[in-house]
């Protein structure tokens, strides 16, 4: 197990990870949660090399993919970078990539009729006006979880905040900053019910925020 008690915040800088081989050859993975090698609930970013693949599977309890960089593909067709994605529950692909791609990928997190189909080319989405100057770009809502992208001004200072239900951020772009710390590109952060924070930023900053999911 990796990271798997939900009690504890987390922060992974994941471009000081090795990149792992998966069981396909040009496909590796860094984890960042896991609940098990090659099952149950798993939080990662997954780079494929030009012209690999992974096997056929299924996704018992949901897949979850944000493209970061390149082109993923899959039956289904092909999504470069800013492509955020969501297969059902009981769904299966057999994904691939022609020239290469890396994505951060949550599998098996799904609630059993959390059924929407989902494929948002982000660059092309309209942003709305959030709080304060924050922009932001809803991408799925059930029950109470809630995922969305955030666009943060260069200098923006957020309100301090708790998190009912929790907040997981992965940082796609610029360098997110709270009393805690800083993150840049790629960095991974998962802070428990009822945590809180006083975020800000000094440059433009786009994350993915989800919250609302952990144990209460």
């Amino acid at each position: 197990m990796i990271n798997m008690d939900f009690s504890q915040a987390c922060c992974i800088h994941s471009h000081n990870q090795e990149w792992l081989q998966s069981p396909l050859a040009g496909v590796w993975r860094k984890p960042l949660e896991r609940e098990a090698a090659e099952h149950g609930h798993v939080t990662s970013i997954v780079k494929y090399e030009a012209n690999s693949y992974f096997k056929a599977h299924s996704h018992p309890l949901g897949e979850e993919i944000f493209v970061l960089e390149g082109t993923f593909s899959d039956e289904t067709g092909d999504f470069g970078p800013g492509t955020y994605i969501r297969n059902p529950p009981g769904s299966q692909h057999k994904p691939f990539s022609k020239d290469g791609c890396i994505i951060y990928v949550k599998l098996n997190q799904f609630g059993e009729d959390d059924l929407e189909s989902k494929r948002i080319n982000t660059l092309e989405a309209s942003w709305r006006e959030g709080i304060g100057q924050l922009e932001v770009m809803p991408l799925h809502q059930f029950n109470n979880e809630s995922i969305t992208l955030v666009k943060w001004p260069a200098g923006e200072i957020f309100q301090p905040h708790h998190h009912t239900g929790g907040e997981e951020i992965f940082v796609i772009s610029g360098e997110f900053i709270d009393e805690h710390g800083s993150y840049p590109q790629y960095t991974w952060l998962r802070s428990p019910h009822n945590s809180h924070h006083f975020p800000r930023v000094e440059k433009e900053t786009i994350i993915l925020v989800k919250t609302g999911h952990l144990p209460q």
